[in-house]
């Protein structure tokens, strides 16, 4: 089982940048879930599919599965493709431009 070492995304709904200066080692699954044939549920066997676990750096991530002899896959993250601006800077006096509607 392979784990996957990355750092999350901010989160589409909130502005802030909580949850995303940390790494995330977490499991991959090997096998297809599968329905429940009286509930209509899915589920797996795979219990490691439920473990995450949150480390400061990059490198702790990577230690911690070299020590466990975990196979692993780093995914660097993606930058912030545009400027994250405040609602309160359309009506800054110095604002570069004028505001109109």
């Amino acid at each position: 089982m392979t784990a996957r070492i990355s750092r999350p995304a901010k989160t589409a709904m909130q502005s802030g940048t909580a949850k995303t200066h940390r790494w995330l080692l977490e499991f991959s699954s090997e096998k297809a879930r599968t329905i429940d044939p009286l509930m209509g549920w899915t589920g797996s066997d795979e219990t490691l599919q439920q473990v995450k676990l949150w480390f400061d750096t990059e490198a702790d991530a990577v230690a911690y599965a070299v020590k466990h002899g975990i196979a692993y896959q780093v995914e660097l993250p993606q930058d912030a493709k545009r400027r994250t601006i405040s609602y309160s800077d359309n009506f800054r006096s110095n604002r570069v431009g004028s505001w109109t509607h």
